[in-house]
């Protein structure tokens, strides 16, 4: 269920962070969000849990039962607080209730509440029974059909203990076994739970008061309370001077004093009082509780509501036995007398058998009955309280009934038609769930695309300019004063065009420029532009540095090494290349609008370029300003001599030899 495994996505992003739930989800393979209200399939949970396990090296029963204890809170914070709140006034009380709970639940939801991973009718919940100690301690009895996740149940009852009862539990499993008595082989686990008080005894004298509480806390705290009885009294009878010795009042009778009802009757002290005789004659009894059912130990039906017999005509009959016309659905017991009363405090959901039903039924969803089972020893018999389980006005027409069917007083009438609404609103929500996570999953899909044309737009444009454009802004131009700029160029590329397809001059060309694109990253430089076989680098712009000499020369040693890597596709050797470096200042600013270029200005641009075309195949051509940058680095260097340039004259210019102290990996970047 999307609420489940949404809570354990919660845990894992709240404990650990969003890349620990994108690397646990990845390795389970499954989706990143789910529905509230969907059903998955139970193999993802278990997947998820699994993975946990593995990725963070902890035992099963520790990742289960943090689990178990942030599903209390989460559901909690999902809107169920007042509801588990108001299960019991202790914790026995709680988890006596947890099985109606569900079963409230399924009346909304039509599948399962907050402590039930599965489907309350389809798919059989987990059931709680729950037995007190003369100790004080109680044993836990758990069934369910998923096997290995008990653990989690010390979780959850233990942080509702802790925060509704002021009271710290330890749970131990004292037995585990198939459960032979319900159908479907159950696991069945039995905790053994007992209780520790976490306050003072003065903060929980308190904080709870109820009868139940002090009858279970009495044996725990009767010597400590002793104590400081006989403390407070003794400084009582120190401040007045009194005589009393209040050591020999009992501390229990003190606080009944306090917690009285009316004129002194003790809460905890009250008994009912029953007539003589039942004042109801069977007709009316019949008519007032239509929907009930009376069976000896032997299942025969000795008395049944008037709208029941309308429904099931054979109860009529009296004597005949229950099971012939209604099978048990909740909780999955035989249809015994023990078993029945082993879940006495369990709701009994009964379901009529379609086999029995007269012809007019058999076509027709069948009944359901949703009650309590009281045992009445003096008859030995066992009365069924029950109501038709409907949860829309469509279930009742289904079932061919009327609201009338149903007595005055019975709440069915009003659940049916509230639920009516709920589900309209529950469906609402549903919608309005998936269009959301639609929208999600588009919003993620746009995000991706909007980072693929950033990421295009970054390869054309420096990214501070980039935004600037995208903001609508206007790009000055900017000078900056010392920057390197390199120039390469594929030898004799006009003859390799000349006998070539133009094919494979665009595969010969891709090859080259995709080992030094990748290498601008290595290196941290800016690839101004490429035309035709000329590719063009600079450091220091746009974003000025100390170190773009260094930068520039690294790169041109790591395209040399590159370019041995491509094949000329006329001769089949290894291409040349020539590589030109010049350090000065430039103008660089954005020109044009459509396909707006990042372009760099002034005469440094120029000697650059000259550096490359005055240039020795698979060499690095330095002009001397670069030399001077690059002098007191780790670069060995030699000098060519002065040469004429065109357009410039003489120049004394050299030749980049190698790195001194980088590594040929280390150059291109490898590992």
């Amino acid at each position: 269920y999307g609420f489940i495994n949404t809570c354990l996505k919660s845990l894992v992003v709240e404990k650990y962070g969003e890349e620990m739930w994108e690397k646990l989800r990845l390795q389970a393979g499954v989706q990143d969000s789910f529905l509230t209200f969907e059903v998955y399939r139970d193999e993802i949970t278990m997947q998820l849990v699994d993975k946990a396990c593995k990725i963070l090296g902890v035992p099963a029963d520790i990742v289960l039962r943090e689990f178990g204890e942030y599903f209390f809170e989460f559901c909690k914070r999902s809107g169920y607080d007042h509801m588990l709140r108001t299960l019991g006034g202790n914790l026995y009380e709680f988890i006596e209730n947890l099985d109606a709970l569900h079963s409230y639940l399924s009346l909304s939801y039509q599948a399962r509440g907050p402590f039930s991973p599965v489907f309350l009718q389809e798919m059989n919940a987990p059931s709680f029974r729950v037995e007190k100690n003369e100790d004080g301690s109680m044993h836990l009895h758990y069934y369910s059909d998923r096997r290995g996740l008990c653990h989690i149940v010390p979780g959850i009852i233990g942080a509702a203990a802790l925060d509704f009862f002021n009271i710290e539990i330890s749970m131990e499993i004292v037995n585990q076994m198939e459960e032979e008595e319900r159908t479907g082989k159950k696991e069945h686990i039995v905790f053994l739970v007992t209780q520790n008080p976490v306050f003072s005894y003065k903060e929980r004298s308190a904080f709870s008061c109820s009868s139940q509480y002090l009858a279970d806390s009495e044996k725990q705290v009767e010597s400590r309370a002793k104590k400081e009885e006989l403390e407070k009294a003794k400084n009582t009878a120190r401040d007045r001077g009194s005589s009393v010795c209040p050591a020999k009042k009992s501390h229990w009778k003190t606080i009944r004093g306090i917690v009285a009802l009316g004129k002194g009757k003790l809460l905890r002290g009250f008994d009912p009082v029953y007539p003589k005789s039942l004042w109801v004659d069977t007709k009316t009894f019949c008519n007032g509780l239509p929907f009930h059912m009376v069976f000896d130990k032997e299942l025969r039906v000795k008395q049944a509501g008037v709208s029941i017999q309308k429904i099931v005509p054979g109860l009529q009959t009296m004597g005949i036995c229950l099971d012939q016309y209604f099978s048990i659905v909740h909780p999955e017991v035989p249809f015994t007398i023990s078993s029945i009363q082993k879940f006495i405090n369990s709701q009994f959901v009964l379901r009529t058998r379609r086999e029995m039903m007269p012809e007019s039924w058999k076509h027709q969803p069948m009944l359901e009955l949703r009650g309590q089972m009281i045992w009445m020893e003096s008859l030995q018999c066992m009365l069924y309280l029950c109501s038709p389980l409907l949860r829309t006005l469509h279930e009742l027409e289904e079932r061919q009934m009327h609201i009338a069917d149903i007595a005055p007083h019975d709440v069915t009438r009003d659940l049916i038609l509230l639920n009516q609404q709920r589900l309209a609103e529950m469906e609402l929500s549903n919608q309005l769930e998936r269009k959301k996570e639609e929208l999600r999953i588009l919003s993620k899909h746009l995000e991706e695309e909007k980072k693929k044309t950033e990421a295009l737009l970054y390869a054309m444009l420096p990214q501070h300019v980039a935004n600037q454009l995208k903001e609508g802004k206007q790009v000055e131009a900017g000078e900056f004063k010392e920057c390197t700029i390199l120039f390469s160029d594929v030898v004799t590329f006009t003859n390799i065009c000349a006998q070539c397809e133009p094919i494979q001059i665009v595969l010969m060309l891709n090859a080259m420029y995709l080992r030094f694109d990748r290498l601008t990253t290595v290196h941290d430089v800016y690839k101004v532009e490429t035309i035709g076989d000329a590719y063009m680098v600079v450091g220091g712009v746009p974003v000025p540095v100390p170190t773009h000499a260094e930068r520039v020369a690294n790169f041109a040693l790591g395209m040399i090494i590159a370019a041995k890597g491509v094949q000329n596709p006329v001769s089949g050797s290894p291409i040349q290349i020539r590589v030109g470096i010049h350090t000065g200042p430039v103008l660089a600013g954005v020109v044009g609008e459509k396909m707006p270029r990042y372009c760099l200005f002034g005469d440094t641009v120029n000697i650059a370029s000259r550096m490359e075309s005055h240039g020795v195949p698979s060499k690095i051509h330095l002009s001397s300003n670069a030399y001077q940058c690059l002098k007191y680095k780790d670069f060995e260097m030699a000098e060519r001599g002065e040469i004429e340039v065109k357009g410039k004259g003489k120049m004394h210019t050299y030749f980049l030899i190698r790195n001194k102290t980088a590594t040929e990996n280390e150059i291109m970047g490898r590992p």
